[in-house]
């Protein structure tokens, strides 16, 4: 690395934000007589010049003033944006709004460092050939002697190929989940229509059979393997049911819910209160969605929870879908990301692939809520 970038020249210094370091200087030699006391504000300056040499070869800088005007803007902020900085110097951020955040994103961003508050976040911005670029951010308000903001910088670091892998992976997990129901159905209609279909042919033929015989010993056998059937039948149909309903293709998702609910009850022996205000059809990835993370949600209810009833509910409102899952059974601590089972990491990968969200809350021994939220396409 070049040290004469390092250097505090009078007649070639590094721009500290905002200030020429050279003009520093100069006031610096003619105010201050004490040698020791301007050695060190020398050695502070040089420190400081060496860290925004660092920040400026490593992250995209701005500062702005208190209304959110650009103040300054290092050379990387000006190649990632392909603005110049006489485009830039003055503008607020909306020059390179990309339009992807929606107002509310961007007034939770404000709110936050206009109280003084730090915030941290990924934004994609819009540079000015029009391409789209991810960078994530950090903002830090400067505060004055009240405590109010008088400056923000802004320290970002571009994330696109990140952001573009991610997305990658995120359409391999929602075409591998596809893929998946696609063979559940499959297999259901093969259990259901062929299996079942046959054992039920087989039932009515020993019924036959039966009749004939009369009540001999031959009468008790035929009644004995015809009950066996019968059993074997019941849990294919189960089973079928288990792999995927029928009746989520062939009349949506509320009555599927209703459906295992019932079976849910009978089985486990917990209540489930179903409080059901959904009334539009949606799409078949956003049904299954709601129903795979109910039937997962309400599984771990029954495994963990210790209660005796648990709640349902379906509700939407003009942009969303609204499913909640609450118990107040044993719950659970925090746990770390790396903690989380499969269960719970197969929701939400089952969330983010209709563009939802999953949110799981809970407190050992106060119970736990599973919150989905799919939106209207």
């Amino acid at each position: 690395m070049n040290n004469r970038n390092h250097r505090l020249q009078d007649e070639e210094c590094p721009q500290i934000i905002g200030e020429d370091v050279s003009a520093l200087l100069a006031q610096l030699d003619s105010h201050i007589a004490d040698a020791e006391v301007l050695a060190r504000l020398k050695q502070s300056l040089k420190q400081l010049t060496d860290l925004k040499f660092a920040l400026d070869e490593s992250s995209i800088v701005a500062l702005t003033d208190h209304r959110g005007k650009i103040q300054y803007i290092n050379d990387k902020f000006c190649e990632i944006s392909k603005y110049s900085r006489d485009e830039l110097l003055g503008q607020d951020h909306r020059i390179i709004n990309s339009g992807y955040h929606d107002k509310a994103f961007m007034r939770s961003l404000w709110e936050t460092i206009s109280s003084g508050r730090i915030w941290r976040g990924e934004i994609r911005n819009r540079a000015k050939d029009g391409s789209f670029y991810w960078v994530h951010t950090t903002i830090v308000p400067f505060l004055d002697e009240q405590g109010e903001p008088y400056q923000y910088l802004a320290v970002r670091n571009e994330v696109t190929e990140l952001k573009r892998v991610q997305d990658e992976l995120k359409g391999m997990m929602n075409r591998v989940m596809q893929i998946q129901e696609e063979e559940r159905r499959r297999f259901s209609r093969e259990l259901h229509d062929g299996i079942g279909q046959s054992l039920f042919s087989l039932i009515i033929q020993m019924d036959r059979l039966i009749g004939k015989s009369g009540e001999g010993e031959a009468a008790l056998e035929l009644e004995k393997l015809r009950r066996s059937v019968s059993g074997i039948m019941e849990e294919v149909r189960g089973l079928a049911w288990e792999i995927r309903p029928s009746v989520l293709d062939d009349l949506g998702v509320v009555p599927a819910i209703r459906t295992f609910a019932e079976n849910y009850q009978g089985h486990y022996g917990i209540e489930v209160r179903l409080d059901c205000k959904l009334r539009t059809r949606l799409g078949l990835q956003e049904e299954t969605t709601i129903y795979r993370v109910i039937q997962e949600a309400l599984t771990n209810v029954a495994k963990y929870a210790d209660v005796s009833e648990v709640s349902v509910t379906l509700q939407e409102n003009d942009f969303h879908v609204e499913a909640i899952v609450e118990d107040r059974g044993a719950g659970f601590s925090k746990r770390g990301a790396g903690a989380k089972g499969v269960g719970l990491f197969s929701m939400e990968e089952r969330a983010r692939g209709v563009g939802g969200t999953l949110i799981v809350s809970s407190e050992a021994g106060q119970g736990t809520v599973v919150k989905l939220k799919v939106p209207k396409s």
